[in-house]
């Protein structure tokens, strides 16, 4: 959830230890890069599991703990009873009192029915953990009996019989929240201060047959987490903690596993605001999944060698991670990841619950299945799980959601390593024709659930074999513009085309059909613009695509919002040209690609408007899918029609035209900023001007058209967002001069 005040993710209070399990995967990258990362384009194996989710039986309730092998799932929580996939909640149910076993394979229950109950309060399972050759289940929580045998807060059934051992008795004085198992030692902490009647804070170690062992390792504060590292040797410790046996280690530690012995501390090594709910490993590192409270929390996921201890990446996403899965290289997660941006991923779009990483790099990998927040804190997956049946992988992901890939699915959800049935995205596609002799074929690269890179195939003229075939990269929130070039064509003739996207199994619909006539001419204006340097160059000549296309060679498309009106005539210029029409209340565009901040710059467009309610009409924005916390380099519109350019350098500096410009007319403006200042035309005339200002605010961002926050700025319109017609928009690395600008202005009837 992200606090509108900081910017950051509160997570949840009720955090827990989610269970892990192994995952055996390969997966693809992203062309990202991450603090401490390489780019992911050197990261090639495929996604095995698809992000197609599988039919699979549901709770009532929440799913804190899971854990699985040979074909068969346990799972437990807090819920009463457990239905078919496809049963609206309330019907169809069938008791499952806090635990259910299910067929890997089938989603469906095994018959393994026990009861874990308390004689007053809420029961619930917050930890499940199989022994070794897996013929006991050890299971942590709050409850006091299973099946009405009493037990204290944890319990072990041979899974042979679906039964309770007896034998395996004894008292542990609070909830237990996490379990890892060896073949004589059973681990566990939480939040009780005492087992077998001797004080254990938080964490202690028990026999298999149910006898205190002299291990201690005492925490301040509730655990979450312990994982017994691959060797045996140490035990890796999670949670809310500040020291253990009284050595500073906050959220995390590594203790000797005879011991308890703290063989490393983490001193500020993880935000006092951040804890660690879950930990994993695999032969060479430790993995751990975080979440935080307030300000400056860390809520991502940290990779830590072996070896030494010692960090070897962490990715900085915003969104409470609570569990972490891990094997063959690939990092599984759950969350509700919301602000990824500095390590490379997606800034600031909706939340995303299930994401996965190298270990060996934390850049985002192209495998987006997801799920909601659902009920309670809420968070949505809150625990992971593994295992093989018949040939194929398993993953299981539990927790507190409702839908899964936005069906309804509550608690419980299961992926394999396939059949892949996602198809991509149908291709958005635009057409150019500035050089004579020639088309353009742009298109904004399609997005696919499990597969990053993926084949596009163009179709002219309603032909069934392809004209061309290229590959691209993509994921949901970088979906770069591609293009090629048809010269096989002459002037005056008409043509048209189509795309499809396909994965190497599934092909995408083909794009509906764009067509163009191809050019006898240059078009005077446009070509302008390219010669003097355009970096980004939008011409809103698109027809129902939802991108509008750069002319440059930067392809640096534009991500169209909220449906703005596309095809509007007359355009700005003369020609075959259309312009694209915002609403002033939610319409606007943003480039694809992320910039540095541009120190010398220009930003052109032509406007036309009857608004009173002003807006901003270009800018540059640190977010994308919501208005911008840092925003300046911008040219805007007040209620009284007057144009203002401002930028921020140690506080506003605007300059403001006289002139009114909302008369229903186009006009022509650029705005420009270098050694000599700022500088504001319109219509091919310095309309106002400083030579003082010659900086602006330093921050990577986008460049937004139509919309974006004017919060705190001089003469702010009633509107951030601006009402009108807009057309030919361009941004140039450079100040354009007065006599390039009138140029510009000259040519807008020369076509």
């Amino acid at each position: 959830m992200m606090n509108a005040s900081t910017g950051r993710s509160p997570g949840g209070s009720g955090r827990v230890r989610a269970a892990s399990a192994a995952l055996c995967l390969f997966a693809g990258a992203l062309t990202a890069t991450a603090a401490g990362a390489s780019p992911a384009a050197a990261l090639t194996p495929p996604v095995s599991i698809t992000a197609d989710d599988l039919t699979t039986w549901q709770t009532n309730g929440i799913v804190w703990s899971m854990a699985a092998a040979d074909g068969v799932v346990y799972a437990g929580g807090t819920f009463s009873t457990v239905r078919p996939p496809d049963a609206p909640a309330g019907t169809s149910e069938e008791p499952a009192v806090n635990f259910a076993a299910f067929d890997a394979a089938t989603g469906a229950p095994t018959g393994c029915d026990l009861s874990f109950t308390l004689s007053s309060g809420t029961a619930t399972v917050r930890a499940l953990a199989l022994s070794p050759d897996g013929g006991t289940l050890y299971a942590g929580g709050q409850f006091g009996a299973v099946n009405g045998i009493g037990v204290s807060n944890i319990a072990a059934v041979d899974t042979a019989t679906c039964t309770v051992r007896q034998s395996f008795k004894i008292a542990v004085s609070a909830t237990v929240r996490a379990l890892d198992v060896t073949a004589d030692t059973v681990y566990l902490g939480g939040d009780f201060t005492s087992v077998g009647g001797q004080t254990r804070n938080h964490f202690a170690a028990v026999s298999t047959g149910a006898a205190l062992l002299p291990w201690t390792a005492d925490a301040d504060e509730v655990a979450r987490a312990v994982q017994v590292t691959p060797d045996g040797e140490h035990v890796a410790l999670g949670g809310d903690f500040f020291t253990v046996n009284g050595t500073t280690s906050h959220a995390l530690a590594v203790v000797d596993a005879t011991t308890g012995a703290l063989t490393k501390s983490y001193p500020g090594f993880i935000p006092n605001t951040s804890t660690v709910q879950d930990l994993t490993s695999d032969a060479t590192g430790l993995y751990t999944a975080n979440e935080g409270t307030g300000g400056g929390v860390f809520d991502g996921r940290i990779a830590i060698d072996l070896d030494d201890y010692q960090q070897r990446w962490r990715d900085t996403c915003l969104g409470a991670t609570q569990a972490v899965l891990v094997h063959s290289g690939v990092l599984y997660s759950g969350s509700h990841a919301h602000d990824c941006a500095s390590m490379g991923g997606f800034p600031d779009q909706p939340r995303r619950h299930l994401l996965a990483q190298s270990v060996d790099d934390p850049a985002l990998l192209p495998w987006f299945p997801d799920t909601n927040d659902g009920i309670g804190e809420p968070v949505g997956p809150r625990v992971m799980a593994q295992t093989d049946k018949g040939g194929r992988h398993y993953l299981w992901v539990g927790g507190e959601f409702t839908t899964v890939n936005s069906a309804g699915q509550q608690g419980l959800t299961r992926f394999a390593d396939g059949p892949d049935t996602g198809t991509p995205w149908v291709p958005n596609v635009s057409l150019t024709t500035l050089t004579p002799g020639q088309i353009d074929v742009n298109w904004q690269t399609s997005f696919d659930t499990d597969d990053g890179e993926l084949t596009y195939r163009i179709y002219k003229d309603g032909a069934s074999t392809p004209v061309h075939t290229t590959t691209g990269y993509s994921v949901f929130w970088d979906r770069p513009q591609l293009k090629w070039t048809d010269t096989d064509v002459a002037a005056g003739e008409t043509h048209s085309y189509r795309i499809t996207a396909s994965d190497g199994t599934n092909t995408s619909a083909k794009s509906p059909a764009q067509s163009a006539t191809v050019a006898s001419s240059t078009q005077a204006y446009p070509a302008r613009v390219l010669s003097d340097g355009a970096s980004l160059y939008w011409r809103y000549d698109e027809g129902t695509s939802t991108f509008a296309a750069d002319s440059t060679g930067g392809l640096n498309s534009g991500f169209l919002r909220n449906g703005p009106a596309y095809r509007q005539t007359p355009a700005a210029i003369a020609g075959a040209s259309t312009a694209i029409g915002f609403d002033g209340s939610s319409e606007y565009a943003y480039s694809n690609k992320l910039h540095t901040q541009p120190t010398r710059f220009s930003v052109e467009t032509w406007i036309r408007t009857t608004t009173t309610r002003g807006g901003k009409i270009i800018g540059f924005g640190n977010l994308t899918m919501q208005n911008s916390t840092k925003y300046d380099k911008q040219v805007y519109m007040a209620n009284n029609g007057r144009l203002v350019f401002g930028v921020y350098s140690g506080g506003y500096r605007t300059v403001t035209t006289t002139g009114a410009y909302n008369d229903g007319e186009w006009h022509h403006v650029v705005a420009t900023q270098g050694t000599g200042g700022m500088a504001l035309y319109v219509d091919g005339q310095l309309r106002a001007s400083n030579f003082l200002y010659t900086g602006n605010e330093n921050y990577p961002g986008y460049w937004r058209v139509g919309g974006d926050n004017l919060s705190g700025w001089p003469n702010r319109p009633t509107s951030n967002f601006f009402g009108g017609q807009i057309d030919e928009t361009a941004v140039y690395p450079t100040a354009l001069s007065g006599s390039q600008v009138s140029a510009h202005y000259a040519l807008r009837t020369s076509e």
